[in-house]
């Protein structure tokens, strides 16, 4: 069965960080998809093609033996659920979804659309990031709703797209990322 990771993410820019975290998926699954999302609990500062630009500046960095990584801006929607099932329309119902989340989004995940639903759908897998630490009763609750959830073995660089925002921190994004916001002149 094809193993499918499913990785939305609002990348608002995407970091170095990001970029770890897709070079860990796709030495654990099948296939990578990757979007650019607006997270309906965020404020985002930059278009999502901006965004959807800059993910795939970040993959073609990435060296992957397999060449399993993909953007993929059908799957884009504000609802997960609905991104799983453009999922499924692209790979069939025989595939083996998981969602992939931040620890960041463990608290939030409860208030999401249909949420029964989609932990029917997809296993979710839990990077985590640092200062939002995971607490095993919110990963219980999750698999009372249904989910089956697993945290991921990964140690995932403590940078975040709102530091490099705030703070500039040009060592936070990729070189190919950092040129596309000067030339695009974003987050000014």
């Amino acid at each position: 069965m094809t193993k499918i990771a499913l990785f939305g993410t609002s990348a608002d820019p995407p970091t170095s960080a990001h970029q770890a975290i897709l070079e860990w998926l796709s030495e654990h699954y099948d296939r990578v998809a990757v979007w650019a999302s607006n997270n309906p609990f965020k404020a985002h500062q930059t278009s999502l093609e901006h965004r959807m630009e800059m993910l795939r500046l970040l993959i073609e960095e990435i060296e992957t033996p397999q060449k399993n990584l993909g953007v993929y801006e059908r799957l884009s929607h504000l609802r997960s659920l609905i991104s799983v099932e453009q999922a499924k329309e692209i790979w069939g119902n025989e595939a083996e979804y998981t969602l992939v989340i931040g620890s960041d989004l463990v608290n939030q995940i409860f208030r999401w659309y249909r949420i029964e639903e989609l932990l029917q759908q997809v296993e979710i897998l839990v990077i985590p990031r640092p200062g939002y630490p995971l607490e095993e009763e919110d990963l219980e609750a999750l698999r009372r709703l249904g989910g089956k959830c697993r945290v991921a073995d990964l140690d995932a660089p403590a940078i975040s797209s709102t530091a490099y925002r705030e703070k500039r921190d040009k060592n936070a994004v990729t070189t190919p990322v950092k040129d596309y916001i000067k030339r695009e002149q974003l987050y000014v």
